[in-house]
């Protein structure tokens, strides 16, 4: 069992909406990628689900004093539900992953450990054997290229939902819409360094896609111009220290 008594070293945040199926079957994924890395949590968001993800995930908690729930009370988007988690967020380092079992989360002990360098603030996965339909997948690889021609981010799949970085920095980030698909640019502008991890996808447990509207270009295109002129615009950060 995680001793949470000195505050996890991790906290694993899982936005879901309508993912009654897929609760249970991913709580044992965590609980067994993350057991090496005692202590953690895992903070459920709920996106005002209208089914019985609610009292799935209460259920699971019945015997796993680390998951908690964070309920929106209307759906606010995959980006609102992320940032809901991080500030409820009790660790240093936030895992984040999609509530739909596509993301394995026996990938989240190699993400973690690559934040093991100090200047990188960001692990970002990289999905390889796509399961998504061929559309989506065109529609993947027109937006992500666009994106990094434009932003040099140096991420092929800002899409992935298995991420790790530093919360501190993640906070630093203007909040917007769909903000977790340009969080590679924008830690970038705050002076740190990106880590990539290829990540193996997979069918969702069940249901139906709830999520990743914000794959299609033309949903995102200015939110595109705005992170651009967000790094146009950036000065240097002062490295500043107080005198003692």
């Amino acid at each position: 069992m995680t001793d949470l008594s000195q505050g996890p070293r991790i906290s694993v945040v899982v936005p879901v909406k309508n993912e009654a199926l897929n609760i249970l079957p991913l709580v044992e994924e965590i609980e067994r990628a993350c057991a090496p890395l005692s202590p953690f949590e895992v903070v459920y968001v709920d996106d005002g689900s209208t089914d019985a993800t609610v009292e799935q995930v209460l259920s699971a908690r019945a015997t796993r004093p680390w998951l908690r729930l964070v309920r929106h009370e209307a759906s606010c988007g995959q980006s609102a539900a992320v940032r809901t988690g991080v500030h409820a967020a009790r660790g240093p380092i936030v895992v984040t992953l999609d509530g739909d079992g596509q993301n394995d989360p026996a990938f989240i002990p190699q993400l973690v450990a690559a934040l093991a360098d100090p200047q990188v603030a960001l692990v970002a996965g990289q999905r390889v054997g796509r399961k998504d339909g061929a559309y989506k997948k065109w529609q993947s690889r027109i937006a992500n290229g666009v994106r990094g021609r434009i932003l040099k981010d140096g991420t092929r799949d800002t899409g992935c939902g298995l991420k790790a970085f530093r919360r501190e920095v993640y906070l630093r980030l203007p909040y917007f819409d769909a903000l977790h698909r340009f969080m590679p640019a924008l830690v970038k502008r705050e002076g740190f360094r990106i880590a990539h991890v290829d990540v193996v996808d997979r069918p969702r447990h069940a249901g139906r896609s709830n999520y990743g509207m914000f794959d299609r270009l033309w949903v995102g295109i200015l939110d595109l111009a705005g992170v651009w002129w967000l790094i146009r615009r950036r000065r240097r950060v002062p490295a500043a220290q107080e005198i003692v």
